[in-house]
């Protein structure tokens, strides 16, 4: 994809996340390779404001942000950090969802529940609090990156990864649906979750690794 293919689709899930509740106010930031550029939202604005144009480009080697350009979103070392850490991430979506942030509150974990989440995230993992936008924060969040595609930061939210951006929201949704179906079943009794066996079943169904492989796909 061209550099403005993929200002058009960040805008595209930008707006996505804020219309879907997974990020209210300034709050949340999104990112994607583009060659050797991170194009990254700005500080201070609502996602859902961002025009294509706006979205600031940022050198992945040096860290410099492309002349004329805006102060970038202030998470900017985690989003960095982690496409360094892992060169296989084309995507970051960061969000603040409800009932994710509910479940990091109360709980250390969060179970394989429905074939979704498993063949589509697989396990997520746990950042413990870190003060937000801090090299501590993106030094945590970066030493994951390359075992999960989902990481529930702790009474903060949820960071999501993915081979380009629409993979990568489409994980933010499965994990808030994920544990907002734990908190309601938690609510009511004991939730029956997924065995380990089961687990490495769905991941091995041939009908998944082709959605997973749709998933990765760049749209023409």
């Amino acid at each position: 994809m061209s550099e403005q293919q993929v200002r058009e689709e960040l805008t595209k899930y930008a707006r996505k996340a804020v219309a879907q509740g997974l990020v209210v106010g300034p709050g949340g930031n999104i990112s994607a390779r583009s060659a050797g550029t991170m194009l990254l939202s700005p500080s201070g604005f609502a996602l859902e404001e961002l025009e294509p144009e706006e979205w600031i480009a940022i050198d992945m080697e040096t860290g410099e942000t492309r002349a004329g350009s805006t102060r970038p979103s202030s998470e900017v070392l985690m989003h960095l950090f982690s496409y360094r850490a892992n060169p296989d991430i084309q995507a970051i979506v960061h969000t603040h969802p409800a009932y994710t942030i509910a479940l990091s509150l109360v709980y250390d974990s969060l179970p394989h529940l429905f074939p979704d989440q498993s063949a589509l995230v697989g396990d997520i993992g746990f950042v413990p609090y870190v003060l937000p936008t801090t090299k501590l924060l993106a030094d945590a969040v970066a030493a994951k990156v390359t075992e999960h595609t989902a990481l529930i930061l702790v009474n903060h939210g949820l960071v999501t990864t993915g081979k380009n951006l629409r993979e990568a929201y489409y994980r933010t949704q499965v994990v808030e649906e994920s544990a907002k179906v734990y908190m309601i079943a938690k609510a009511a009794g004991e939730p029956k979750i997924l065995t380990a066996e089961q687990y490495k079943e769905i991941q091995s169904l041939e009908s998944e690794a082709y959605r997973v492989q749709l998933l990765q796909q760049l749209k023409s």
